[in-house]
This record gives C-alpha cells, sequence and structure tokens, in this order.
C-alpha cells in the first residue's frame, strides 16, 4: 500500500491545530500552555486527558492513549488512517491527495534524495570538530557562537577527503549526487564536491527534512564567499525560509516573526534569544515566502542592513508585497543604521540595542508612503502629481478589497494635506540615495556609435559585469538564469560564467579558460561596450543596481514578443486560449 508523502501530512498537521480537531469532541479547557478536558476514551469524573498544539499531540493519563489528530480520529472515530487523513485534508482546505505511480517514483527519489544530504551532513559536522580544522572553529567563536549553538544549527565544514568522496560515491549512484546538488560535473566528466573547504549551514524545511546548503568560503580564492545548492526537484530557493522549522515551534507565544538576510544573522539571534528569527537566505523575499511566514506569523517584521543597499532591498520587497496584505497578515521593516547587519549590531552593541531597532519598525503603509514622498523635491502640482498617481497605483494592486479601501482613504486624507501648505507640514522624508539608472545612457552611446540591437545590448552589458564584477553577477545569478541570450557565442559565456564562478576554483584558472575558449567575444565587450565608460569609479552598488535594470529590461523585451507572437497568431485565426494568454500577459505586463 502507498504511503502518503510526509509533506502532505505534514501540511495537514501545520494547518490543523490539535486543540481544534479535538475540540469537536471533547471539551477542552485551557490550562496554561495546556488544554484539558475528560477523557473520550475512559469514563471519568476528573480531567486527565491533555492536548498540546505546541508538540503537537494529546495524552490521556487515566488509559495511556497518546497520538495525533490522525491517531485521534482513528481511535474516537473508528476512521482507518486513509479516512483519518481525507478527513483532516478536507477540514483543512486541502485537496484529496490522489497517488500515481510518479508519485510513487517521486517518493523513492525523496528518500534517497535525503539520505545523501544526511550523509554528506554528518561528514561535514565530524570534519568541523577535529583538530585539524582548529580555525574554522576559531572564526566561528570569533562570531561570539557557542559550541551548543553550532550543534544544535548543524554547522558543518566541507573537507576536501578523498575517503569520503570515495564512500559517497559507492553509496550512491552518480546521477543521484548529481542531482542532489551537492556536486557538479567537470568537463573531464569528473564530479567535485560543490562545497569543497566552505563552512556549511543545513537548510530544512517544515518537516526538518535537510535539502540544501548555503556555504560560506575560508579563504578569499573564492569569487563568491556565499553559495547555496542550486535549485533541485526538491529544494526551491523562492519557497524555502531558513529556520522555519524551528521558529514555527513559537507561533503559540507570538505572532510576531524576525526576517534577516543571512545564516548567521539567524543563528547569532537565535543564541541571543530572539527565537521566532527566520531567513530569506540572501535573496529578495519572495511572495511564497511571504505566505509561508504569514501561515504562523502574522506579523512579521523585516529587518535589513542599514546601508544603501539594504535600504534599496527594503524598498524594493515593500512594493513586491504590498498586494498581498490582508487584514490578517500585516508586514513591517525595520532598518539597522550605521552600515551594519545584525550580527554586527548584536555583537558590537548587545541585546538591548537590537530590541530599540525592532521598537522602531515602522508599518509597510508608512514605509510606502515615505519611499515614495522622498522623491517630492519641490512644492510645485507636477512633482505632487507624479507622487499622488504612483501612490494610488500601488494601492489599487491590493488584493483585499476591504483593506484596499481603508488604505486608499488614508493615503487620500494625506494627500489633502500636501498642498497648498506642504511646505509647511512636517513630513518624514527618507535620506534614501535615488537610484542610479544607467541603461538609457549606456543605449544612448551604443546606438550613436554601433547598429546594436537593444537585446545585444543588454547582454553585451551583463556580461561585462560577469567579468569585472564576479560577486555581483554570481549574487544574481537566479534571475540571469532565467533568460536565455539570443546571440549564441553570449549564450555560451553567460552559461560558463553561471557554472564556474561560484565555484571554489582559482580566478587565473577560469581567466585562462575564458581567453582560451571565448576570446573573440571577450574583445568585442571589452572594445564595443561603453558601460566601462559610464561605470568607471562606480561603486559596487551601483553596478548591482545597473544589473537589476539590465534583468528588468530583458524582461520586458521577452513579453514584448510573446505578445507580438499572440497577436500575429489571433491575426490569422481567432483561438480563444491565445486570446486568454494574451490577455494575462498583457495584465502581468500593466501590473510589473
Amino acid at each position: 500500500m502507498m504511503k502518503y508523502p510526509k509533506e502532505y501530512l505534514d501540511e495537514i498537521k501545520l494547518k490543523l491545530k490539535v486543540s481544534e480537531v479535538v475540540g469537536k469532541y471533547v471539551n477542552l479547557k485551557k490550562r496554561g500552555k495546556e488544554f484539558v478536558g475528560l477523557s473520550p476514551f475512559k469514563n471519568e469524573k476528573t480531567p486527565s486527558f491533555t492536548v498540546n498544539d505546541e508538540k503537537g499531540f494529546y495524552h490521556c493519563f487515566s488509559s495511556g492513549e497518546h497520538g495525533n489528530i490522525f491517531d485521534f480520529l482513528m481511535k474516537t472515530r473508528a476512521l482507518g488512517f486513509g479516512e483519518a487523513v481525507k478527513t483532516l485534508a478536507a477540514e483543512a482546505g486541502m485537496p484529496i491527495f490522489r497517488f500515481t505511480k510518479l508519485d510513487e517514483q517521486k517518493d523513492k527519489r525523496f528518500k534517497t534524495y535525503k539520505e545523501i544530504q544526511k550523509v554528506f551532513l554528518s561528514h561535514c559536522v565530524n570534519s568541523i570538530f577535529k583538530s585539524e580544522n582548529q580555525n574554522i572553529m576559531d572564526y566561528l567563536k570569533k562570531r561570539n557562537l557557542k559550541i551548543e549553538t553550532i550543534k544544535e544549527f548543524g554547522i558543518g565544514f566541507a573537507k576536501e577527503s578523498a575517503v569520503f568522496d570515495m564512500r559517497i560515491k559507492n553509496l550512491f549512484k552518480r546521477e543521484e549526487l548529481l542531482l542532489s546538488g551537492l556536486y557538479y560535473e567537470r568537463d573531464n566528466k569528473e564530479i567535485i564536491n560543490r562545497f569543497n573547504s566552505r563552512i556549511v549551514f543545513p537548510i530544512k524545511n517544515l518537516s526538518g527534512d535537510v535539502i540544501g546548503f548555503g556555504g560560506r568560503a575560508t579563504n578569499n580564492k573564492s569569487l563568491a564567499k556565499y553559495i547555496n545548492s542550486p535549485e533541485t526537484e526538491f529544494y526551491k530557493k523562492g519557497k524555502i525560509v531558513f529556520n522555519l522549522d524551528k521558529a514555527k515551534n513559537f507561533r503559540h507565544e507570538t505572532s510576531e516573526v524576525i526576517i534577516v538576510e543571512g545564516y548567521l544573522d539567524v543563528i547569532t539571534l537565535h543564541q541571543n534569544g530572539f527565537k521566532n528569527v527566520v531567513s530569506n537566505s540572501g535573496t529578495a523575499i519572495t511572495e511564497n515566502q511571504l505566505n509561508l511566514i504569514w501561515r504562523f506569523f502574522s506579523n512579521p517584521t523585516i529587518c535589513l542592513d542599514g546601508d544603501e543597499s539594504g535600504v534599496k532591498a527594503a524598498e524594493r520587497a515593500s512594493e513586491r508585497l504590498f498586494p498581498n496584505l490582508s487584514s490578517e497578515k500585516k508586514l513591517f521593516f525595520s532598518i539597522i543604521t550605521n552600515g551594519m547587519d545584525p550580527d554586527d549590531l548584536l555583537r558590537k552593541k548587545g541585546v538591548e540595542e537590537f530590541k530599540k531597532v525592532l521598537k522602531s519598525k515602522i508599518d509597510i503603509i508608512d514605509f510606502i508612503w515615505d519611499t515614495n514622498f522622498k522623491e517630492v523635491k519641490n512644492n510645485n502640482p507636477y512633482e505632487l502629481a507624479v507622487f499622488e498617481n504612483k501612490i494610488k497605483k500601488i494601492v489599487s494592486l491590493i488584493k483585499d478589497e476591504t483593506l484596499q479601501k481603508y488604505i486608499y482613504e488614508i493615503f487620500i486624507e494625506r494627500l489633502r494635506g500636501l498642498a497648498p501648505s506642504f511646505s509647511k507640514r512636517d513630513f518624514k522624508k527618507s535620506t534614501i540615495k535615488n537610484n542610479i539608472y544607467l541603461l538609457r545612457e549606456t543605449k544612448d552611446i551604443f546606438e550613436k556609435k554601433n547598429k546594436f540591437t537593444k537585446e545585444n545590448l543588454i547582454e553585451l552589458s551583463i556580461l561585462y559585469i560577469g567579468l569585472k564584477y564576479p560577486e555581483i553577477f554570481v549574487k544574481n545569478i537566479e534571475e540571469i538564469s532565467k533568460f536565455k541570450f539570443k546571440d549564441e557565442n553570449a549564450e555560451n559565456l553567460k552559461n560558463y560564467l553561471m557554472e564556474n564562478l561560484g565555484l571554489y576554483k582559482k580566478k587565473e584558472e577560469i581567466k585562462t579558460e575564458l581567453n582560451k575558449k571565448f576570446a573573440e567575444l571577450i574583445n568585442k565587450i571589452e572594445n564595443y561596450s561603453n558601460v566601462r565608460l559610464l561605470t568607471k569609479n562606480k561603486k559596487d552598488l551601483a553596478m548591482e543596481d545597473y544589473l537589476k535594470d539590465l534583468l528588468e529590461d530583458l524582461k520586458f523585451i521577452d513579453y514584448e514578443k510573446k505578445i507580438e507572437s499572440l497577436e500575429a497568431k489571433l491575426l490569422r485565426k481567432f483561438d480563444e486560449s491565445s486570446f486568454n494568454e494574451l490577455q494575462n500577459l498583457k495584465n502581468q505586463v500593466n501590473n510589473e
């Protein structure tokens, strides 16, 4: 008989509290962290039956019965396990799980996948405590991490080991190791440990299964300080929240959760008593991640670094996530000043200082207003009109119509106060500098001197950044990978950079291979890429903003192509499916 996937059962348990299920059949009363009531298994006058939502089980002291929500229905309602699962799935608003041969195969692959991650983690954890790796332990101690914390989070060190490599290659098939994301293949078909000589942080799903790793470089030879497991069948970066498996256990104590950027930020905060802390693993927080967090915490606070990059990340996140608000789903922002991250602040100024930062959090409604209001420099109708139109557009995207109405009214009231006595009013302006937009300048220069298409221009510019600013390229590799370059040579160079820049590979080795394989294209980029002139003496932050602009422009070019293709198709022959696709695509463009 096929087993239900653990993830499906865990999903039901996460959506239903034990007290909610049991409370339909047993009169429960709150007592501390538990609920008590008369046993449904024995006739009694004094309550001996307890329910613990935090731990996810019930226990009857008079009969010895113990279990979870599935056990309860099976034992009290005389249901089989399958019937109990279907009943509770419906109660949780989930579809009935239907088994197929593909489900069976996927379940088998997942078991192998988890086992590989487990074996790898065991090796890394053992390695970090060996005397020859004392320098790694010294580094973690300098970050004020305690031994207990290192053990609790399973922090390890991916020490190069021929013995271990031989062992794991004997335990698992080549294709299984490659699909795990822990190994990659070189040109000579040799498979290499992706995390060699890196400190590793295991990434877990909600069930506590290790499904990937984050790796930090231990020296300057690696181009990327941090790398993550690549996306696999079972690890989708934009759908996983680091440490949520631990933090969710505190959802009954607080509705608040702190969202930070890095692994060490989470671990340091956790060690200092902030158990309700998670991370989006250094990438822009996604809607999927936020919705996952909202399932457990209704009041998350995004706490980002106070440098220019952190502030801009907060700005982008606020507008992207704003439409998802509801009466039960709030969002706050807290910015750390002085260019420090949470880890720095805790180590240098202590817990109380970090608590002050959290207390100064600002609701996303006010954050959106302040962020856009800073663009209003003068008291004139033109700037005010631009500001008002943008504010109205942002509010119109809120999906919760009731909340949208009230936020709209708040903003309208504020807008009324801007004129005519705007200069006399004390409105809080942000100190954030404007974004640096270089694409338009670059395009103008190119079009004057060369006959490149806009798409050619963007491709060359992205490759230039990959060659000259590899760390920025690696940091945004997930977004870059979504695009296929029109020029075949450019596509090949892009793929080479994506595959090699983040690996533990000498810079000289990469440079030699680049000159050998792509000399002509690199020469073309160097000779014709006027982006070099525009970005001279620019800070890395400016380059990252520039790269994001390039990728955004490339995305809309792709949209335009798809729209033109669908419109041409509809002119030839009307097709309802194509028409709906076209409408959806246009709506997507308008919303973005």
